[in-house]
């Protein structure tokens, strides 16, 4: 296929570099013209993507008119920055199949994904799908043995969509539920900073295995009120990528929390960044979705109020440890 990707930071960089290995034809899309040069000339993504070098097929350009003729677009542009995108720099996505691989909500409207390229660009809701799962770019592009989950309401694009990514080393598993692998993708960002957090603090397994089944639960409860469906947040773009992002050196997620813990304040620790932390944004939305649809999401409040309100990590924690007691209910 002709496959266009929307974003050269670290993750569409290592897609892009996985489906010329697949044998598909494809074309890298960023806006910064000097990833764009570096990638055509050197095939290196330093600035994203340290230390790799891609097929020798890859190419990049900032022209949106390239991807015209493209019978796939993939999409990793960062999610709060999708529908400026979109828009001005006029990418052709309308009547194109469309494979997300981005996660997050976006800020004010509390749109998914697929809400906001609908808006954006009137998508069919059967072109689109996610990509989601435990799957850092750093250990796919190293060909490190990767398992995503890929939701559609169409269930023959899906099954495309196994074609096209799926090799020995990264294996595509089919969904129906659009909506719970967007809300588990996005709102595991939150938990991982709160992971970070702990590991700033020196607290123990114990501490992190509460927050993460907990988190899961809070999670879940959130993406069955939205219509998902339940056993979702069990699998790969539930329990799998929590668990990744809050345990791995390579969460951008996880490192903010951490210099958190170590009482580093959040603008000081995001301007030090080249790259992306979703959940930061994400936490903000997530804290507006459980009040707008009454969800019960204690460590996504207290998180908020320690990213946006200054509350200490320290007591936080000991809000959420001295909460009423209750059954283990998960929804």
């Amino acid at each position: 296929m002709k496959i266009g990707v929307l974003g050269a930071g670290g993750w569409g960089s290592a897609l892009a570099d996985l489906l010329l290995d697949n044998e598909h034809e494809v074309i890298l899309w960023s806006h910064e013209q000097n990833v764009v040069d570096e990638i055509n000339s050197e095939k290196s993504n330093n600035s994203y993507l340290a230390g790799k070098v891609f097929n020798s097929n890859i190419i990049a350009t900032n022209d949106s008119g390239d991807l015209k003729n493209c019978e796939l677009i993939l999409n990793t542009i960062p999610s709060q920055y999708i529908r400026s995108a979109i828009k001005n720099f006029n990418i052709p996505i309308k009547d194109k199949y469309i494979v997300n691989g981005s996660k997050g909500i976006e800020r004010n409207t509390l749109m998914r994904v697929s809400e906001i390229m609908i808006d954006v660009a009137d998508i069919n809701p059967e072109n689109y799908a996610i990509l989601s799962g435990p799957s850092h770019a750093e250990e796919v592009s190293k060909r490190m043995p990767t398992t995503v989950v890929s939701a559609s309401e169409n269930s023959m694009f899906v099954k495309d969509i196994q074609q096209v990514f799926s090799n020995q080393k990264f294996r595509v598993y089919a969904s129906d539920d659009v909506i719970g692998c967007e809300i588990g993708g996005s709102l595991k960002n939150v938990i991982a900073i709160a992971a970070g957090i702990i590991d700033g603090l020196g607290l123990g397994d114990n501490t992190k295995a509460a927050l993460i089944t907990r988190g899961l639960a809070e999670i879940s409860r959130m993406g069955v009120a939205l219509g998902a469906n339940a056993m979702t947040f069990s699998g790969l773009s539930g329990l799998g990528d929590l668990i990744v992002t809050c345990n791995s050196m390579h969460s951008r997620n996880r490192r903010v929390g951490e210099q958190i813990g170590k009482g580093r304040k959040l603008q000081e620790i995001i301007s030090d960044m080249k790259m992306v932390a979703e959940g930061v944004h994400t936490t903000e939305s997530s804290y507006q979705l459980g009040d707008l649809h009454k969800v019960e999401m204690p460590i996504t409040n207290q998180m908020y109020k320690i990213l946006f309100e200054d509350l200490s990590a320290q007591t936080a924690i000991q809000e959420l440890m001295t909460r009423t007691s209750k059954r283990e209910w998960w929804w």
